[in-house]
């Protein structure tokens, strides 16, 4: 049944034109987004407002598709300065000597028509784990302003274990675990 459902969203998108082809994302309808607990009392929410990458959908197989996801170390934002700083120190995630965090995905495998599990390798401050995320179709289809145009969107989600990364400053009083999601748009690239 997967199978068969997965066989018939892909015809929609050879259908629209995207056979074969990468697709790019839609920098205004990309957020990469975090939370950590602070020392148990509340949560601190961050962006990441610079970002890349290239993903690939193979029309006949879509568990053949592959995403590389880079963030600019240095654009990280949680809403106050001085917290910033910090966090791009030594202390945390170093970006003066790391400038980026990147993922690769190794396997996608459909868990339903839907939803999709991402497994890859993932580099923080020189470590690399392998991690893995949930990616969740919102929809696919024309655009209502362009029917030449094909948007997808999806939610992505997952959780890290920062201090695996090397960034266990003020652990466990500031969480271990951090949440990520990321809010994606895209349309294949134009031959």
């Amino acid at each position: 049944m997967i199978a068969r459902v997965a066989a018939f969203a892909l015809s929609l998108l050879v259908a629209a034109g995207a056979a074969a082809a990468p697709w790019k994302l839609d920098k205004d309808h990309v957020h990469v987004t975090f939370t950590i607990s602070n020392i148990g009392f509340s949560v601190t929410h961050g962006q990441f407002r610079e970002f890349d990458a290239e993903i690939d959908f193979d029309p006949e197989n879509v568990e053949t598709a592959s995403v590389a996801f880079t963030l600019v170390a240095d654009s990280l934002d949680t809403n106050s300065k001085a917290r910033d700083r910090h966090v791009k120190s030594k202390d945390f995630l170093d970006v003066a000597n790391f400038p980026t965090i990147a993922f690769r995905s190794t396997k996608v495998r459909l868990i339903d028509e839907r939803t999709a599990e991402i497994t890859g390798d993932l580099t923080m401050r020189g470590v690399t784990q392998e991690e893995v995320f949930t990616a969740k179709l919102i929809r696919l289809g024309p655009s209502p302003f362009n029917a030449a145009d094909t948007i997808a969107g999806f939610s992505v989600e997952g959780v890290i274990d920062r201090t695996e990364y090397g960034v266990s400053y003020g652990a466990p009083a500031i969480g271990v675990e951090v949440p990520i999601r990321i809010d994606i748009q895209m349309n294949p690239v134009k031959s």
